[in-house]
């Protein structure tokens, strides 16, 4: 499947090319034949993500606590022409399964909402717990190592160690916790990649070189994959199935 992309989700695929191929090949991977994918995105608001993957012809259900983003998110839609494809839904993440029921999304976007929520585990189970059998969930979260390399490379050597230490902190989500709470809710990881490893550091002039953004745009998805790059990357993206019934 092809995402279609809008005017907003273009500025995106720019920045973030190897994330929407990611997203492209675990939509194909789980839609059957003659059959509309349907996406869970949690926390996502304003439809960063669900515009472009309803415009690409799947079923969008987007829970998210603010009625603004919502909003926003239903004039996006609206204007894409796909609002029939896209369903806001008020709510929190601990509460998904209340509000959307229990194991019927053949893929659930996971997409900085950990980062947002007190109770990390329980929040993670009730993702989890929305996606069907031998379906996906597609986790993004910040990078803490990226964060204590980017204090000591701005000069802030006292904050990068504050970051050092508190990577020891349980509720630090990282690569190892993603993939603590992915077994503990039974989901199996079938790929890890770095985003953004080197997007942060290159200074924006050097982009504006003729050609300089497809060879970024290149590095970034050759990195990606590749130890050590994918530990030092700004986010880390981690796809994950629950086994087949």
């Amino acid at each position: 499947m092809t995402l279609v992309q809008t005017e907003t989700a273009d500025r995106a695929v720019g920045r973030q090319a190897l994330l929407w191929q990611l997203l492209a090949q675990a939509l194909q991977s789980v839609t059957t034949a003659g059959a509309t994918p349907t996406v869970l995105d949690c926390g996502g608001g304003s439809g960063t993500f669900a515009v472009p993957l309803a415009s690409s012809g799947a079923d969008v259900t987007v829970v998210d606590i603010s009625a603004d983003a919502l909003a926003t998110l239903m004039r996006r839609a609206d204007e894409a022409r796909v609002a029939s494809l896209v369903h806001p839904v008020q709510g929190d993440v601990e509460s998904l399964v209340e509000s959307v029921g229990d194991g019927s999304f053949d893929l659930v976007l996971a997409h900085g909402i950990l980062e947002e929520v007190d109770g990390i585990g329980a929040a993670f189970d009730a993702i989890a717990r929305t996606v069907r059998h031998g379906g996906l969930v597609s986790v993004l979260v910040s990078n803490p190592i990226a964060t204590v390399l980017g204090r000591a490379l701005a000069g802030d050597p006292a904050a990068a160690l504050a970051e050092l230490r508190a990577i020891a902190d349980e509720n630090v989500l990282g690569a190892e916790k993603v993939a603590e709470l992915c077994g503990a809710a039974g989901l199996v990881i079938e790929s890890r990649h770095g985003i953004g490893v080197f997007t942060e550091f290159v200074p924006g002039a050097a982009v504006d070189a003729p050609g300089a953004r497809d060879v970024l745009e290149r590095l970034e998805i050759e990195a990606a994959a590749r130890f050590p790059f994918v530990d030092i990357a700004s986010r880390i993206h981690v796809l994950a199935r629950r086994p087949a019934g």
